[in-house]
C-alpha cells in the first residue's frame, strides 16, 4: 500500500480547496449571468460565500500547514548539505593524514610504498631508470639521549626540510620511520643520483641546530641502487638499504652505490 508524506497530503487537500472554490466561483458566475447553473442573485451569492470559504480555508492550508513544512525541509536539506561538505572536507584531511607524516610533512611509508609500486609500472613500460635512495642520520640515538625527544623531533624537521630542497618535483620524498628518509628518482642515471646523493649529505653536514647554548650539528648516511627493470620493489629497496649499512660500515658521513 502506497504511503504519502506529511507534506504530499496537505498539498492534495489545499489542491482540493483550490479546486472546490473554483468549482463554486464558476457556480456562482453562472448563476448570476444564467448560464448552466440558474437561480439567480441569491443564488451567486451563496456560490461566491462557498468560494471565499473555500479560498480562505486555502490559505489556512497553505500558510499553516504546507508552508512550514516546506520551509522545515528547505532549512533541513541546508543543514544536510553543510554536514556533506563538512564530512567531505574531513574525508580529503583523512586520506592526507593517512599518507603523511605528522611531524615532518613528508609522505609516510605507506605512501612511498603505493609510489614505488606504481612508479615500477609506469617507467618500466617506457623503459626508463628509477633510482632510489635510503638516508639514515648517524648516531640520531645519541641525539635523543642526550638532548630530549623534543630536540631530536626539530633535528628531523630540519633534516625534511633540507631534502625537500634539493628533489624534483616528480621525485617523491618519505619518512619511512624514526630517523630514516627514502627518495625515489625516476630517469635518472647511477651518477646523477650519487651526485643528488652527496650534495644532500654535504648539505646535512652543514646544518647548525641551535639548542640552548649548544649548537647540534648532524650528519647522515646514504645508500642508492638503480632499478636493473625486473626486480621487485621490495628488492630495490634490499639493495639500496645493503648500500645504506655499507655506508655506515665505512664510517658514516657517506654515500655508496650498489
Amino acid at each position: 500500500m502506497m504511503r504519502f508524506h506529511k507534506a504530499e497530503l496537505f498539498f492534495f487537500l489545499l489542491m482540493f480547496f483550490v479546486g472546490i472554490s473554483g468549482a463554486f466561483s464558476l457556480a456562482a458566475y453562472s448563476a448570476a449571468t444564467g448560464g448552466f447553473v440558474v437561480g439567480g442573485v441569491e443564488t451567486a451569492a451563496s456560490f461566491a460565500f462557498m468560494a471565499m470559504v473555500l479560498s480562505g480555508l486555502s490559505v489556512v492550508c497553505g500558510c499553516f500547514l504546507v508552508y512550514p513544512i516546506m520551509s522545515r525541509g528547505v532549512r533541513e536539506r541546508g543543514k544536510l548539505q553543510k554536514m556533506t561538505e563538512s564530512l567531505s572536507v574531513r574525508s580529503l584531511t583523512l586520506e592526507h593524514a593517512a599518507v603523511t607524516d605528522s611531524l615532518t610533512g613528508m609522505y609516510n611509508r605507506r605512501y612511498f610504498d603505493d609510489a614505488l609500486a606504481e612508479y615500477l609500472q609506469a617507467f618500466g613500460h617506457i623503459d626508463k631508470p628509477i633510482g632510489m635512495v635510503i638516508l639514515d642520520l648517524d648516531h640520531f640515538k645519541a641525539v635523543n639521549d642526550t638532548h630530549g625527544h623534543d630536540v631530536g623531533d626539530k633535528v628531523l624537521r630540519q633534516v625534511a626540510e633540507c631534502l625537500q630542497v634539493f628533489t624534483r618535483y616528480h621525485d617523491v620524498l618519505a619518512r619511512l620511520g624514526g630517523e630514516e628518509f627514502a627518495i625515489l628518482s625516476p630517469n635518472i642515471t647511477e651518477r646523477q643520483l650519487y651526485n643528488l646523493s652527496d650534495r644532500i649529505r654535504q648539505a646535512v653536514s652543514e646544518l647548525q641546530i641551535p639548542h640552548g647554548n649548544v649548537t647540534l650539528k648532524v650528519t647522515v648516511s646514504a645508500g642508492l641502487a638503480i632499478w636493473d627493470g625486473v626486480e621487485s620493489g621490495e628488492e630495490l629497496y634490499r639493495r639500496a638499504d645493503k648500500q645504506l649499512y655499507e655506508a655506515k660500515r665505512q664510517g658514516r658521513n657517506r654515500v655508496c652505490a650498489a
